[in-house]
């Protein structure tokens, strides 16, 4: 029998794996789990470090979508660490400062940070450990260094210029005024000391494992981080821009908010049922997908052919358009998903997919009014030179992998759990750092419009409608797999290819992360200025050159790029004979998968 060539071993065993963004974050996570962690203790611990050792994609000012399946459920539960719009803040607001769209720096986009909450809901409901063990790994990096890898240096260079007025983030990232290079030894000790202060509040005599979780839980949004950061937010900050403006971020908006479970939003496909977040997050456009490749036969297609890419391609212009008019927080908007995800809906997208690429921004007409979403959306998007002037999404120029701003882990143990999360925000280059606690808010805030026509425009208590969104899949009501990217709008995106790649092609996960990629930049951007670039197909030039020749005679705007530059997907889950599986992509030599 002939073995596929893959780029590192597809993990197998039987006690448990880790996969992630950073290596140093798979081996603490591994490690909790050989302390008798499970998967649960293992996401914590992984996710706190991954903010120390990927500064630049995610920090403890951020937020996390967590997909879990927890033995004896009866099904898988999101856990919703995606903060709300401060109180104070609306679009009159906004446009009062100054501006017309939302900022994708400062202090004006931050929303409630809740990453931190969200740990510790999942480590007090589902963990065994106490918070000691899971953020101490976290702490010992912090504190004693860690490499700093190539992509974390080019963004605190790149952010060298407003670091000169953020000058508690260049305290962090400029010590003695120089900019640390690639591979070099960082600390950031004034994060070290936080959470040290964070255990110092909530371990006590005689005090229960849930009770020091709650403590600290309540030391950071009711106590001294929420304090520093609520005197921070009021006063005047660069933007980036030059521009120096307050925020709108409370302490009170801070504990007035808590992370919270949903049910998760799912589809069936290919024999298996995939579990997305719901439609505050863009998961719900990959079921869309999956739905309308599924009407057209994808199946029949030659596995990375033309045709393969063509339909995968089209199907997604078509889901992200839908996404962009319709996705918002389903607290505060009546989003139409049931109709969205309902199998004649989908036929009749799929319909609407012909041999050509289409260069029009075309969402479907799901609520049967008179409303043109597609002329809307276009208005509203940024000119090519708003966008080359503004930055929002945590990524430059000089960078080869297209767009990426977060992180992403998942973990099985030997008792059945299965955990996918994907932390980000609080990007050390996108808002100044908060004095005392040597971390930034996030700017997820950026996503909202400030447009009352859009679902999705910012009004206080709402969440915007984020990319975050890690997949679980289960079969018979079992976990099988986990699975996620970095990379904003292309998380879905390479997620698919994951997917079809394994659940049609067959592949095994590591050969079907290692297969070429591809993404389309055909919808509005969700990240400030929001531009759009019609009929643009990003793919790897692994791509045997007769396809992309193909591709480019029906219509694709082929952006080409190095073999191995689009991608930093990871996942983790179960064979059908019950053995433990993880891979992790080479992309970047940075993500890895660790078990036995």
């Amino acid at each position: 029998m002939s073995q596929t060539f893959t780029t590192r071993p597809e993990i197998r065993g039987t006690f448990g794996a880790v996969t992630s963004t950073h290596w140093i974050a798979s081996a603490v996570g591994f490690g909790i789990l050989e302390r008798g962690g499970n998967a649960f203790d293992a996401a914590v611990a992984t996710g706190f470090t991954l903010q120390i050792v990927e500064p630049h994609l995610n920090g403890p000012g951020g937020e996390v979508p967590i997909i879990i399946y927890a033995a004896g459920e009866d099904r898988p539960r999101v856990l919703c660490g995606q903060g709300t719009a401060p109180a104070s803040a609306n679009i009159a607001a906004v446009k009062a400062l100054g501006y017309d769209r939302m900022p994708g720096q400062g202090l004006v986009p931050a929303v409630v940070p809740g990453a931190f909450g969200a740990w510790m809901e999942l480590l007090g409901q589902y963990g065994r450990l106490r918070l000691r063990d899971v953020l101490e790994p976290a702490i010992e990096y912090a504190r004693n260094g860690y490499p700093l890898v190539h992509r974390a240096a080019e963004a605190i260079h790149a952010a060298r210029p407003v670091f000169a007025e953020w000058t508690h983030s260049g305290e962090v990232w400029l010590p003695g005024g120089a900019a640390p290079m690639p591979g070099h030894k960082v600390a950031q000790p004034a994060i070290a000391d936080a959470y040290t202060q964070i255990l110092d509040a909530a371990e006590a005599p005689g005090r229960t494992r849930e009770a020091e979780i709650e403590a600290a839980r309540a030391a950071w949004y009711e106590g001294f981080v929420a304090e520093a950061v609520d005197q921070f937010h009021r006063t005047e900050q660069n933007d980036g821009t030059g521009r120096r403006v307050p925020g709108f971020l409370t302490g009170q908006d801070m504990a007035n908010w808590r992370a919270t479970w949903e049910d998760t939003t799912q589809a069936d496909f290919a024999g298996v049922t995939v579990h997305k977040t719901g439609a505050w997050g863009q998961g719900p456009a990959l079921l869309m997908a999956l739905g309308m490749l599924q009407a057209k036969n994808i199946g029949d297609a030659e596995p990375g052919g033309a045709d393969w890419i063509h339909l995968s391609t089209e199907a997604l212009k078509l889901a992200l358009a839908d996404r962009d008019a319709y996705f918002a927080d389903p607290d505060h908007v009546d989003v139409p998903i049931d109709a969205m995800l309902s199998p004649d809906y989908l036929a009749s997208r799929a319909a609407e997919i012909g041999d050509t690429a289409s260069t029009r921004l075309n969402p479907g007409n799901v609520l049967g009014d008179d409303i043109d979403r597609g002329a809307l959306l276009t208005s509203l998007a940024a000119t090519p030179s708003e966008a080359a002037a503004v930055v929002g999404e945590p990524t430059f120029a000089d960078l080869p992998e297209i767009e990426g701003d977060t992180c992403h882990l998942d973990v099985v143990d030997r008792w059945g759990n299965l955990v996918s999360a994907t932390p980000s925000g609080g990007w050390l280059q996108s808002a100044p750092a908060v004095p005392g606690l040597g971390f930034n808010i996030t700017t997820r805030g950026q996503m909202y419009w400030l447009e009352e026509r859009m679902p999705s425009t910012l009004a206080p208590g709402r969440r915007p409608r984020t990319t975050l969104t890690p997949t679980l899949i289960t079969r018979d009501g079992q976990p099988i797999l986990g699975l996620g990217s970095p990379g904003g709008d292309q998380q879905d995106q390479w997620a698919l290819g994951l997917m079809l790649r394994h659940l049609v092609q067959g592949l095994g996960i590591q050969a079907a992360i290692d297969a070429p990629l591809f993404h389309t930049g055909h919808y509005i951007n969700s990240f400030a200025p929001r531009a759009f670039t019609p009929g643009i197909l990003h793919i790897e030039s692994r791509v045997p050159p007769e396809v992309r020749a193909e591709l480019a005679n029906r219509g694709h705007v082929l952006s080409e790029q190095p073999d191995w530059a689009l991608g930093r997907l990871c996942a983790a889950g179960y064979t059908r004979d019950g053995q433990i599986r993880a891979a992790a992509t080479p992309r970047f030599m940075q993500a890895y998968a660790v078990g036995r």
